[in-house]
């Protein structure tokens, strides 16, 4: 302990600036918990020098093209938390971005919109309508299918490299909803310009369903001998902290330089029974946590 606060009171002793700079090599949660050691710190943790090298060199550009309104900040650390914790909305409220909490890496929202649905433009199967909870202007609600294909093309150059990033489909059930007893498929495929593919494209099981619903539809599946069992591989949905539903479809990584598509697709062709009650917001990519 003593050893500790010999240490703690050395570094106390360097200059602010270079205090700074020593921070801003670390992470935003790293910052805030170098702040609790003194005043002179704290004063540098917290200044512009630190929390700038955590935002993305271009948040400029992003802030000054938001489509919703950027509340006021006085530092860069209180930009970096409004972005954190407040999405903006881009590309005529087409695409949300927000910064992960804890690593600064960019995450973006492809709104309903925005994504390739198979018969979207049929109101027979596809309704578009507007949701006080949802960030977009109107989200896509299932009439019903029996062929279901969601699809979303992301350029990975937006995104920040040297990150491995996780794609989610955010959606809700509505109370009517049904046919979702069978699992889904979701993949995602990475090319090139020129069509070319890289890697393997990665495809998994998942069920849309929501946890209080699992064991429910696992004995009515046993009943009626479905396929496509439920076990510990398939990807299940969990709650947001935004009140939607979501469920990952799958990862792959970014790094310097990476220019590709990414190609996120989530359908259910196989087992054509009909569905519906799907109300879908967007697909997320977001950095994955280990």
């Amino acid at each position: 302990m003593a050893d500790e606060n010999y240490e703690t009171s050395r570094f106390s002793l360097l200059p602010e600036g270079c205090i700074a700079n020593i921070v801003s090599f670390t992470s935003p949660k790293d910052a805030c918990r170098a702040a609790a050691v003194s005043l002179l710190v704290k004063s540098a943790a917290e200044s512009d020098t630190v929390w700038e090298r955590f935002l993305p060199p271009d948040y400029g550009e992003i802030v000054s093209g938001s489509n919703s309104p950027v509340a006021a900040y006085s530092t860069k650390k209180e930009l970096y938390f409004l972005l954190c914790d407040s999405p903006l909305l881009l590309d005529g409220g087409k695409m949300s971005f927000r910064l992960d909490k804890s690593t600064g890496k960019k995450c973006y929202m492809m709104c309903s919109r925005e994504l390739q649905i198979t018969w979207a433009d049929n109101s027979m199967y596809w309704t578009w309508t507007s949701l006080p909870d949802s960030r977009f202007a109107e989200v896509a609600e299932l009439q019903s299918v029996c062929w279901l294909e969601i699809r979303a093309i992301f350029k990975v150059q937006m995104l920040s490299p040297g990150t491995v990033y996780e794609a989610y489909l955010v959606f809700k059930l509505n109370e009517e909803h049904d046919g979702f007893d069978c699992s889904s498929e979701a993949s995602i495929k990475l090319v090139r310009e020129n069509g070319t593919e890289i890697g393997n494209e990665m495809t998994s099981s998942i069920f849309i369903v929501p946890p209080t619903q699992r064991r429910l539809i696992w004995r009515r599946r046993r009943r009626r001998s479905l396929p496509g069992q439920i076990n510990a591989d398939n990807r299940i949905s969990c709650i947001r902290r935004d009140g939607w539903f979501e469920i990952e479809l799958g990862n792959f990584f970014i790094g310097e330089g990476d220019q590709f598509d990414a190609q996120i697709e989530f359908l259910e062709i196989e087992h054509h029974n009909w569905k519906r009650g799907l109300i879908v917001e967007g697909i997320e990519l977001r950095p994955k946590h280990f």
